[in-house]
């Protein structure tokens, strides 16, 4: 230990410091200044960055050993404050460049020391700033945040007034449709906005702190666990295992569909019989501090038969595969699609055919914020779980058997989230917490994994193995679709059935095909258990037919934005499930990309050099606004003593911004009748002891359901505040009538399910459209493909906010161009850092990012609003493959686009990587010390 002054934000600090110790550790804990955020702890994500003397350092990997005495550090607490923003907060705030909030400090931070060093810079100096020190965001596609950069540091050479940062409201006073800052954007500039390791340093003294000791291999029967050497270590409260769960010991999957060969109760919460993915939790270390519990977690010894491991769907479909749940075979569940006349005569006959293979791997989430969460018995004697999730009510009934509780005993609340992007849909740190605090007899435990545990413990977007036949006639019109797909969905079968579906509601849909059969199965294996991913389904199947269109166009000589245009949906068309489409959108969405697509021709041919080639790429993707049939969602509204309102719901949120979608929805219902200004509508949010079941947060659902919810129980309280005269009662007026002041509101789709056999059905009642043209350059000598402008048409019905509705666009773009060339988790330990699993930083990801709005409302939207998450992370990809075909003639099937694949199909006469090439040649995981082939 040694004693050291540092000066922090300008005050003097007298500290006593471990010289081993983290900066951001003695920052956190000692100073408590929770805006420095940990989240990859590796130096790669940049949410921790401070300013150490001048210059900008990553805390996680600086030691107070390196810390000079009185040095000066500068936090983002130091740079502003609520009532006192510095410009570079009030940018960011202005243009959006926040939504879930992790990374927002450090940028901030990192922003202040690029403009003390260059007051002056370019937008290139800002991206290559961002680069150099590994400021990673995942939400935004960075275009937003150089931004903001740029008009900073306009104010602060004083070219701009700050006032010009600052929200104008228009002159109705109208927030829905408008650029309003969502209500938590203050709180996450100043980084104020606690995630969840910020709330554990928040919980009382005694807390726990748990660690999960779990298997290296990935299929292995368990034949003891030794926790003797655990139970001795240090700090070391509790070793609980399977035999100290209360329950069934099983999240339930929820298996709704009939034709399903399992139970759904095949998941554990610590393994008892077996091992079924590597990571898997067999012991939960319990410890005064998480130093201990990690330390003891490492000494459970297990006694393990290891098992064939079964890491993709061929080989957990081999003849000689064993079944990995006893009982269950590996195939669990089959999806057909019976559309319109047998297709196999029409393919004989057809002018031309098509048909290819593809596949579109385990693409991970990345959030920046690993998960985390804490478990405690509150005084009533429930359970409270305070986690990650965004499927509160969901999660209660997934875990509630598993461990011995009734739902209504299960109490869970959504901390602030570092966006989830799907994954928390499955319930992942839940029941483990429920499980460790009824352990140590409910005293609060507080559980963090590492980024190497949130990637090969947490679900993945499942890999689809895609057959698809296309035929046309001699003009291009489509005649006919075969499909067939096989879901790699991991060991655990939850929502599996759902995604299969996804498959056959997708692929090919866009465009008018009279005819289709296809059949898709979802396939048990032992790689990482698959989660739902934005999109949800849909980036495999266009994968697949967005592909195969081109390859039509280029066998037929035809243009391949044309051949999409002639075929794509107008009245008279129906979908993959037969449903009429509620509105005619894509002839629109074509005239307006038309200009734009021509122009990039042309300037591919300018750009292209002897190296350099330059390609254009279109496709199209649509996604549902809903789960699928009945979909339903509640809210409250409140009218409060001050004659103020709060609206309570369960719209988790990721970052998607269900905080400005509740207000808007609520002040568009209410401010003509009350004349309330935003502030004066509050908002109780995400703990289902308090709020009702608004349903998931995922599938685009929340802005159509819950915000009809929303207007819903907003109506029902003008109705019951209404006087005869047409005036409305105060609160007080409410009372000494005896009318009640709050009011629920709910509404349901009016949807039905897909048949399993036939896949007809109308699913959703809201459509996203949306096209992408890409524009590319591939190195012919190297491969390297990069995308240097993305251009996306979209129909989202109307605008709920510009602001969220432009970031939720861009950073779903970013993702779709990082899923076409660089993401991937399929090497479990190559790919368990950010590095590894190709995160695209923030010159991965072009500058020129285009949107173009073409809106129908929706009838049934409110206010006409669809969703919009889902939509630009359904077919992007698809574009910038499309484009490097277009560029140098190689066609990728297998994803990521890495540049060694790209080199591969230019030097193979068949000028094309295929799935039998991944096979051959090592991309596809065997095991799990398996590595990505050496790059030549």
């Amino acid at each position: 230990m040694i004693k050291k002054v540092l000066i922090v934000n300008g005050v003097e600090r007298h500290l006593i410091v471990d010289q081993e110790a983290l900066l951001s550790d003695v920052l956190r804990k000692q100073l408590h200044l929770t805006s420095v955020k940990v989240g990859c702890a590796t130096g790669t994500c940049g949410a921790c960055n401070v300013i150490l003397n001048g210059k900008l350092v990553r805390t996680c990997t600086t030691r107070m050993k390196r810390v000079e005495n009185r040095s000066t550090i500068t936090t983002t607490e130091g740079i502003g404050t609520p009532l006192n923003l510095h410009p570079i907060q009030k940018a960011l705030i202005f243009h959006g460049a926040i939504q879930c909030g992790f990374c927002t400090p450090g940028f901030v931070v990192s922003i202040k020391a690029l403009l003390d060093s260059n007051p002056n810079p370019t937008r290139e100096d800002v991206r290559d700033w961002f680069d150099k020190y590994k400021n990673a965001c995942r939400c935004t596609g960075y275009i937003s945040i150089v931004d903001a950069a740029m008009d900073a540091a306009k104010v602060l050479r004083g070219e701009m007034s700050a006032s010009v940062l600052e929200y104008k409201a228009p002159a109705d006073g109208r927030v829905y449709g408008t650029r309003y800052p969502r209500p938590t954007s203050i709180a996450k500039t100043c980084g104020l906005w606690d995630f969840g390791n910020d709330k554990a340093d928040q919980l009382p003294e005694g807390t726990l702190h748990a660690a999960l000791a779990y298997a290296d291999v990935a299929h292995a029967i368990i034949k003891g666990i030794d926790t003797s050497a655990a139970e001795k270590a240090p700090g070391v409260v509790k070793i609980v295992t399977h035999k100290d769960v209360k329950g069934k010991n099983r999240i339930t999957g929820l298996i709704t569909f009939p034709t399903n060969k399992g139970d759904g109760w095949d998941r554990p919460i610590l393994c008892d019989k077996k091992v079924y993915q590597y990571g898997d939790a067999i012991a939960i270390a319990i410890a005064d501090t998480k130093e201990h519990a990690e330390a003891a977690a490492k000494l459970v010894k297990f006694d393990l038969e290891v098992l064939p491991h079964y890491m993709n769907a061929p080989a957990a479909m081999a003849p000689d595969a064993i079944e990995i749940h006893p009982g269950t075979p590996n195939v669990y569940f089959h999806q057909g699609l019976v559309k319109g006349e047998d297709t196999k005569p029409i393919m004989e006959k057809a002018a031309y055919v098509v048909e290819g293979e593809y596949y579109l791997g385990r693409q991970p989430q990345m959030p920046i914020e690993p998960d985390v969460g804490f478990g405690y018995i509150n005084d009533e004697g429930k359970v409270c779980l305070h986690t990650k999730s965004i499927c509160l009510q969901l999660h209660q009934a997934m875990i509630a058997p598993g461990i011995g509780k009734e739902v209504d005993d299960i109490v869970i609340v959504q901390n602030p989230c570092g966006s989830s992007f799907g994954y928390k849909f499955c319930p992942s740190n839940e029941a483990l917490l429920a499980v460790a605090t009824m352990a140590v007899d409910g005293k609060p435990v507080h559980l963090s994994c590492s980024w190497a545990q949130l990637q090969f413990y947490t679900g993945k977007r499942s890999p689809f193995w895609f057959k698809v036949k296309i035929a046309a006639d001699k003009d291009g019109k489509f005649l006919a679709a075969e499909t067939d797909w096989s879901v790699d969905h991991g060991p655990y079968s939850e929502f599996g059935d759902l995604l299969t579906q996804r498959g056959m509601q997708y692929c090919f849909a866009g465009y008018d095909i009279p005819n289709m059969r296809g059949e898709g199965r979802t396939v048990c294996t032992n790689h990482c258990w698959g989660a739902p991913f934005r999109a949800y389904g849909s980036p495999q199947a266009f994968f697949a037919s967005e592909s195969l269109i081109d390859e039509l166009a280029k066998k037929m000589g035809k243009d391949p934005f044309e051949i999409r245009e002639l075929n794509c949906y107008r009245p008279g068309a129906t979908t993959p499930t037969q449903q009429t489409p509620e509105v005619f959108v894509f002839p629109e969405q074509f005239a307006a990309l038309r200009p734009k697509y021509e122009r990039a021709i042309a300037n591919a041919k300018l750009r292209s050099t002897d190296t350099k080639k330059c390609g254009v790429g279109v496709s199209l993707g649509i996604y549902g606004c809903g789960l699928d049939g009945p979909d339903t969602s509640e809210a409250w509204a409140e009218l409060l003593p001050n004659n103020e309102v709060m609206i309570g719901n369960s719209w988790q949120d990721h970052g998607q911004g269900a905080d400005m979608g509740t207000l808007a929805f609520a002040h568009e219902t209410l401010t003509k009748a009350l004349g309330l200004k935003p502030s004066q509508i509050n908002l109780c949010m995400n703990d289902s002891s308090l709020t009702p079941n608004s349903g998931p947060s995922g599938g685009s659902r929340h802005n159509v359901v819950t915000g009809n919810a929303i207007r819903v129980s907003c109506e029902n309280l003008l109705k019951g505040m209404q006087k005869a005269d047409g005036t409305y009662r105060t609160y007080d007026e409410m009372k000494k009538e005896g009318i009640e002041t709050k009011y629920m509101g709910s509404w349901t789709t009016p949807c039905t399910p897909c048949d399993v056999e036939t896949g007809k059905g109308e699913p959703f009642c809201i459509y996203m459209y949306g096209l992408f043209l890409a524009e590319v350059e591939v190195d012919v000598n190297t491969g390297k493909a990069s995308c240097y402008k993305m251009t996306h048409v979209a129909d989202v019905g109307t605008i709920t906010n510009q602001l969220v509705v432009d970031g939720q666009i861009y950073g779903g773009l970013a993702q779709g161009i990082g899923l076409a060339l660089t993401e991937d988790f399929e090497m479990i330990k190559a790919h368990s850092n950010m590095i590894g699993a190709g995160f695209p930083f923030c010159n991965d990801i072009p500058d020129d990012l285009e949107i173009i709005y073409v809106t129908k409302p929706r009838e049934l939207g409110a206010f006409g609003a669809g969703g919009v998450g889902e939509l630009p992370l359904t077919a992007p990809h698809c574009a910038v493959i499309n484009a490097i075909d277009n560029a140098c003639g190689a066609r990728i099937r297998h994803l990521p686009a890495y540049p060694e694949k790209i080199l591969a199909a230019l030097n193979s006469p068949k000028k094309a990587f295929d799935v039998s090439d991944a096979l051959a040649q090592g991309y596809v995981c065997q095991d799990v010390n398996s590595a990505p082939p050496k790059k030549k």
